[in-house]
């Protein structure tokens, strides 16, 4: 790289300066103006204390980011050894963790605290309905041993009927013993299926309740308008629906199940047999034998559906928690990436500068230690070199111009040359190259080693 481009190369860093303070100031003020939007959610008190609370966090907030980065700037450029630049890389990722600790969350809640907070209604609605599906479902459950309990119920009192009319099962036709057991049988499984049944449409009366308020849940979530009041009417929804799934749980009849089950078998009394004859009697005591044995495979069956009812899982008690904006965002952050990007972006986005600066100085450092001497010295050091060499060779700076203080106007030439000639004085040499190279040779370490 030649000296020209070496110049350009730092002037154009000297004229990225201002552009790069503006750019920073913007960006801090940036960051400030959305912290403190997102503060101004979590805080609680007063208008006005919140207002100037929120106030002094997001200025804090923006000093803060802008003395940072402005720190980084002027110290990570200039730092050549690895071990300080490490250092500074290191502080560096612990401020930007700070501040996306301080800021940047905060401006994610700005941009998409609206939008999160939909989406926890939305989540919390999707959970509700489950629960309202769940909850019916078992309610319902006992409904299917209803086909069971029907035919069995119908049977006995079929039985009942045909040994009342044609003595089907003892050969003597009337209204004894056994007629009674069936009957008995017969009404006591009616009544249970009577019972279920009546739980159907108690449990399906709840939930045309409960769909009631999804549907209003469902239209609060997708709304438009500001998300606060519509998240409060939300809540008072979801509590009512909670307080239906409750009771919906309390309809299911699989616990009377189990208990009219088992009474059937445990609590069978068999009517002591009435027959005219011994013969009779001993049909009869045959005959409710064996509706004793049925009635105790009726009892193990409709017991045995009722624990696989009872097995299942409740639904668990379910409570809407309001949450703020900003906590919203960090709960449901991976359906606001874009959101997050931006917000943290507008607080990192200096550390591309200083890492471009960084990459600027290190180049023109390089460039420099590559040029020719002669193109590093500038006027002014090649001045200050003189005035030394001056110095240490005990020959006098030169005096400044003579003035005609009549006229104003300088002395002769001729005097000037006179007095400023060095030879004149002292008898050094009289032309400016042979003071200037042994200034140069003596300044430059190479040429050193080559007179060595």
């Amino acid at each position: 790289m030649s000296g020209a481009l070496v110049t350009q190369l730092r002037d154009s860093l000297g004229k990225l300066e201002t552009m790069t303070r503006f750019a920073l100031a913007t960006l801090a003020l940036a960051s400030g103006v959305y912290t403190y939007l997102g503060v101004r959610g979590l805080l609680d008190g007063t208008a006005t204390i919140v207002f100037f609370a929120a106030i002094i966090y997001s200025a804090a907030v923006s000093v803060g980011i802008y003395a940072f980065w402005t720190y980084l700037m002027r110290l990570f450029p200039h730092v050549a050894s690895a071990s300080a630049r490490a250092a500074l890389l290191g502080v560096m990722a612990l401020g930007s963790v700070m501040i996306i600790a301080m800021s940047s969350w905060l401006n994610a809640a700005a941009l998409a605290g609206s939008a999160a907070l939909e989406q926890h209604l939305a989540v919390t609605l999707q959970d509700y309905t489950s629960d309202l599906d769940r909850a019916h479902e078992n309610a319902l459950a006992a409904q299917s041993l209803l086909p069971d309990i029907q035919l069995a119920s119908e049977r006995f009192a079929r039985l009942a009927a045909q040994e009342r009319e044609s003595g089907a099962l003892t050969g003597t036709s009337g209204s004894g013993s056994v007629v009674q057991l069936l009957s008995q049988m017969s009404s006591q499984l009616r009544e249970l299926e009577s019972s279920i049944a009546s739980s159907r449409d108690e449990a399906q009366t709840l939930f045309e309740t409960g769909q009631e308020h999804l549907v209003a849940m469902r239209s609060l979530v997708s709304a438009s308008g500001a998300i606060e009041p519509r998240a409060d009417s939300f809540a008072e929804n979801a509590v009512m629906l909670a307080g239906v799934i409750s009771a919906m749980e309390q309809t299911s009849v699989a616990p009377s199940v189990k208990r009219a089950a088992e009474d059937l078998s445990l609590g069978f009394i068999a009517p002591i047999a009435d027959g005219g004859d011994l013969g009779l009697v001993d049909r009869q005591d045959r005959v409710m034998g064996s509706i004793q044995e049925s009635v105790a495979a009726q009892s193990l069956v409709l017991s045995q559906a009722a624990d696989d009812i009872l097995a299942r899982e409740p639904v668990a008690e379910r409570r809407f928690v309001p949450m703020s904006s900003a906590e919203a965002v960090l709960r449901y952050a991976g359906d606001f990436i874009p959101s997050w990007a931006g917000a943290i972006s507008i607080d990192l986005l200096p550390s591309v500068l200083v890492l471009m600066l960084a990459v600027a100085h290190a180049v023109l450092r390089d460039a420099e230690r590559r040029l020719p001497y002669a193109e590093r010295v500038s006027a002014a050091d090649l001045i200050a070199a003189m005035e030394v060499h001056r110095a240490l060779s005990g020959i006098p700076s030169a005096p400044e111009p003579e003035v005609d203080q009549q006229e104003n106007v300088p002395a002769p030439a001729a005097a000037r040359d006179a007095t400023e000639r060095p030879e004149a004085q002292t008898g050094a040499p009289s032309r400016v190259s042979d003071k200037i190279m042994p200034i140069v040779q003596a300044a430059n370490p190479r040429t050193r080693k080559e007179g060595s």
